[in-house]
């Protein structure tokens, strides 16, 4: 029987058509929808894309095809995927310790902070009238580490534990002005520490001496600094009184590696006399995501805020005289100091950081005590019961972690004991055995343990507790009060914490909000669906350091994403370790110092970097050993090619690198990238691409293509990770065949090269978990998405330049008049016409609902403008009449229709305070200050304080919460 006829099969493939059309992630990812794309283009005078790619990006560098990439999956697809291969990893309880450890994020912190786009889209607090919630609570994460340490000054957070270590060496050698080069490191200290702190001390030329605290001597050693753990990593409890009290006397600076959780107990770190405090705050509610992300701290004295590394959070007053936050001492930072900054790092973990404050918030002292008690108790029921089974235990005070005496082939039986009980613990060299409780420990996991050491499981808690050695020894005991500002006590029940964290995300502008337009920055989509496996607990509960057997799902998803990322650059490996932008510069310098080195080339020193290069670079080169040789540019910004000969023919014996940002940080695609690379080359030095602008790049050309050998990429940037309030971040490095053998190990997993350098990350991998949100991009948008996404970025960027040039000066273009993926509004002459700053119009854009693009960089007076792929038509339309408008107010300042001193520019911004208010004495009215646009009529951000005395705050340093009486008045 003939089912259908032949009339019916005509429209077989219409109907095979509509059944096999897919819901393409690229249509939820690009902005513009191809109708505004076609018009778009007719605006600029072009018929596609890729004509006007054709004019943008130099025809020698081009690639004709992108390859080695899997083809695109749609949503529904990938989450599936996704879940196969999360799947694969194996979740044990953890019990292995060595700075990482099992936590417990309450619902309220996870659902409305670590997956709340309000939270996790936000950028850099640097406009700090529109980030105050997020600096308030940044601000009670300093408070809580420096109560909790005992020392005054804490940082807004570092990278993680390891590196926090490298930043407090470097720091007490930069403190001793380079005179004194030792540096000791107590042997137990957790070796990845050790590992990280040993690969920053020889590039900088610091003596590094490792060895048992008994030995040290402060006194007859040239020593800048020493680094005790407390507990040690094998958990014992020293006491470093009479220790710290010598080296004060020598004038040696002590630092001590510490636990948060611990110090609710024990005595802090700054009342037994140390001076710099550092450590992970990620059992303070983080998911272990098998090593980051999570926030690290440093906490000091007063004496050395301007030494101190990352970011500090302060207190000042706005124009009105109200409190409010702002990031102090700036001028101590990359940017503004480059190679003489007291660090590199740019990229904090605020998101991790808040995170642990509202953890904090949420528990109180009281409820952090209460874990912290039941953590030592269960830990000493624990070695109540190994003592009793016969095990012989270190004889020291402990917290929660006991190091148990085993022969090799004892230790090996009970650890594959534990493995089938699906739990793992710490195996040392010698063959003992070392246990770390946790928040998340149960007397059932107590049990299961000691079952694996020969228990019968006859004797009951009561019996262990009474074998117990009962409290801490006297002198250990915290005797000082901690977290006393009423905002660890004013949030006890869920509703009241769950309004405080939507109080601070409302003082907060992110891209729930509005485009964040900032050149270098690329605040793009980060999509709900590639977000989603981050909280997975297959990919959140997993240690860093467990058998490569139990991560087999990490282990696919490294892989992937190294050999899609070899792909897009071109190169031939990839290191996913780098745990930040900063930290990829760092570690691709590092290799290509490692690369001379091995060659006999240890003379290859100096690093050239041209003017306009990010502020990180300099910094970056410092840290790796090198010694900076700036190169000029010329009057279209490009790299100034006869200075480059110049400066490299001089230096040709010593020249190691040539730091260079690709298209430039100008917002240009410079036509002479590989004449510029093969200079470098022809003197004998390696060429560093920083991956900043590599929104630009993909699938268009690549830093292999236009010559380099290595670069760091941007996961945060380009490969939408979201910038969580100035982090977490990624900075993977690619590497040419020939550098690859130096790719950073580890010491407790396998990674790296042959000839692998020191790890420049505490955990093997970086920041595992959020390796899944690139993953996600790259796998739902294949390599025509991925083309696509390049060129409409550099199709929205050259189509709102087209716009705002009748109206501002676009300070660069390419041969062809087109800018890359980002360009610059040159705003200086408005100081002369109508005495306006460029800070005006970054403050009078907050009125109009917009974060301000990158100001005064790389350039002075002028705003840097990245929209990106992701951001629609409109709302580039809504940010370009907003700068007319702007323009518009500030030629009424130039002709006299407006005051030059009190305008809507000057005064901005405007809050909903002084709007409201019974007098208004300004020379322009109230709706141009509060509703100068008709969208802002629709949706209004008001902006929670005026503009902020930045001096005032950098004068009267405060980076704790301080009763508010304490500043209510000067």
């Amino acid at each position: 029987m003939t089912l259908f006829t032949t009339e019916d099969s005509r429209d077989a493939p219409q109907i095979l058509e509509q059944i096999r059309a897919d819901d393409s992630f690229i249509n939820r990812h690009l902005g513009p929808r191809d109708s505004e794309i076609d018009s778009m283009l007719g605006l600029l005078g072009y018929r596609s894309l890729d004509e006007l790619i054709a004019d943008t990006v130099p025809e020698s560098i081009r690639l004709s095809d992108l390859n080695g990439l899997p083809t695109a999956l749609s949503e529904e697809q990938l989450v599936k995927e996704l879940r196969e291969i999360a799947g694969r990893n194996k979740v044990f309880r953890s019990f292995i310790g060595l700075g990482y450890y099992d936590t417990i994020t309450p619902s309220v912190i996870q659902r409305n902070i670590l997956e709340n786009p309000g939270w996790y889209t936000q950028y850099t607090p640097y406009q700090a009238e529109i980030a105050q919630g997020r600096l308030e609570a940044l601000l009670n994460f300093q408070t809580m580490v420096a109560n909790l340490t005992g020392l005054s000054l804490a940082n807004a957070s570092l990278l993680d534990e390891a590196t926090a270590a490298a930043e407090a060496m470097h720091m007490c050698f930069a403190i001793s002005r380079g005179k004194r080069e030792g540096f000791f490191v107590a042997e137990d200290c957790h070796p990845q520490t050790i590992a990280v702190i040993e690969t920053r001390a020889e590039p900088l030329g610091i003596d590094l001496r490792i060895g048992s605290v008994s030995t040290v001597d402060v006194s007859g050693e040239d020593l800048c600094g020493i680094l005790l753990q407390y507990p040690t990593t094998d958990g014992r409890i020293e006491d470093y009184s009479e220790l710290c009290a010598r080296a004060r006397q020598a004038s040696v600076l002590v630092a001590v590696a510490t636990d948060l959780l611990a110090l609710t107990l024990l005595r802090p770190p700054g009342e037994f006399g140390a001076d710099i405090a550092i450590g992970s705050s990620q059992r303070f509610g983080v998911p272990l995501g098998a090593g980051g992300p999570h926030a690290a701290f440093l906490a000091t004295k007063d004496e050395y805020a301007r030494r101190i590394p990352g970011r500090l959070v302060g207190v000042s007053k706005d124009a009105d005289g109200n409190t409010a936050y702002r990031l102090a001492i700036q001028t101590r930072e990359q940017h503004i100091r480059r190679d003489k900054a007291t660090s590199n790092i740019c990229t904090a973990q605020v998101l991790l950081a808040i995170m642990a404050s509202m953890y904090a918030v949420y528990h109180g002292p009281e409820g952090l005590t209460r874990i912290a008690n039941r953590v030592q108790g269960l830990t000493s029921l624990l070695a109540a019961g190994l003592r009793l089974l016969g095990h012989r235990l270190t004889e020291a005070p402990f917290f929660d972690t006991l190091h148990v005496m085993t022969s090799l082939e004892d230790g090996a039986t009970i650890r594959r004991i534990a493995a089938e009980r699906r739990m793992n613990i710490r195996g040392f060299d010698d063959g003992s055995l070392g246990i770390s409780l946790d928040e998340t420990t149960t007397e059932h996991d107590v049990c299961d343990l000691l079952s694996c050491f020969g228990s019968d499981a006859s004797t009951t808690m009561e019996e262990l507790a009474a074998n117990t050695e009962g409290e801490l020894p006297k002198q250990f005991r915290r005797k000082s009060k901690f977290l006393t500002h009423e905002v660890f006590y004013r949030y006890r029940s869920e509703h009241e914490i769950l309004r405080y964290i939507h109080r601070l995300q409302a003082k907060d502008l992110s891209m729930t909000t509005s485009m964040i337009p900032l050149g270098s920055c690329t605040m793009k989509l980060n999509a709900t669906t590639e977000m989603l496996p981050v909280t997975w607990r297959e990919f959140g509960a997993l240690h860093p350091f467990v058998p490569p057997e139990q991560a087999m799902g990490y282990q696919q998803l490294y892989s992937q994403i190294e050999s899609w990322l070899s792909s897009l650059t071109g190169f031939a490996a990839v290191s996913l370790q780098p745990n930040s932008g900063a930290q990829g510069e760092y570690a691709g310098l590092l290799l290509i110092r490692a690369y001379h080195c091995s060659r006999g080339d240890k003379a290859r020193d100096v690093c050239l970097i041209p003017v306009s290069a990010h502020g990180t670079n300099p910094a970056s080169a410092v840290m790796a050993g090198f010694r900076v040789v700036v190169i000029n540019c010329d009057d279209q910004g490009n790299v100034d090619l006869k200075d480059l000969q110049l400066k490299a023919e001089e230096n040709r014996e010593s020249l190691g690198a040539l730091m260079v940002t690709y298209p430039s940080t100008h917002g240009v695609f410079e036509e002479g990238i590989q004449e510029i690379c093969q200079i470098v080359h022809d003197n004998g030095g390696q060429v560093y691409m920083d991956g900043a602008n590599m929104n630009a790049q993909v699938g268009l050309t690549s830093p292999a293509s236009i010559g380099a050998d290595v670069c760091h990429l941007n996961l945060h940037k380009t490969f939408c990770i979201p910038h969580g309030g100035g982090g977490p971040g990624m900075g993977p490095i690619g590497v040419a065949e020939h550098l690859a053998p130096y790719l950073p190990g580890h010491p407790l997993i396998a990674t790296g090269g042959e000839e692998a350098m020191g790890p420049v990350s505490g955990a093997p991998y970086g920041s595992s978990s959020i390796l899944s949100i690139p993953w996600s991009y790259i796998r739902m948008m294949g390599s025509c998405g991925l083309t696509k996404a390049t060129q409409v970025a550099i199709l929205n960027a050259n189509y709102m330049a087209k716009r705002l040039s009748a109206h501002y000066e676009v300070l660069y273009t390419g041969v062809k008049g087109r800018v890359a993926h980002e360009f610059i509004l040159d705003c200086q002459p408005f100081k002369n016409s109508a005495g306006i700053e460029v800070e005006d119009i970054a403050k009078r854009l907050m009125d109009y609902g917009f974060h301000a693009p990158t100001m005064s960089f790389p350039v002075v007076g002028t705003l840097m403008i990245e929209p990106t792929e992701s951001e629609s038509k409109e709302e580039l339309d809504r940010l370009c009449e907003a700068l007319i408008l702007i323009r518009e107010e500030i030629a009424a300042i130039e002709e006299g229709r407006a005051d030059r001193n009190d305008n809507a520019l000057k005064n901005a911004p405007h809050t909903a305070c002084r709007i409201a208010a019974d007098t208004w004495n300004h020379a322009y009215g109230r709706e141009q200050a509060a509703f100068p646009a008709p969208w802002v009529k629709n949706h209004k951000f008001w902006p929670p304080v005026a503009r902020i005395d930045n001096a005032l705050g950098d004068r009267r340093l405060v980076c704790i919460c301080p009763p508010i009486e304490s500043y209510q008045k000067d």
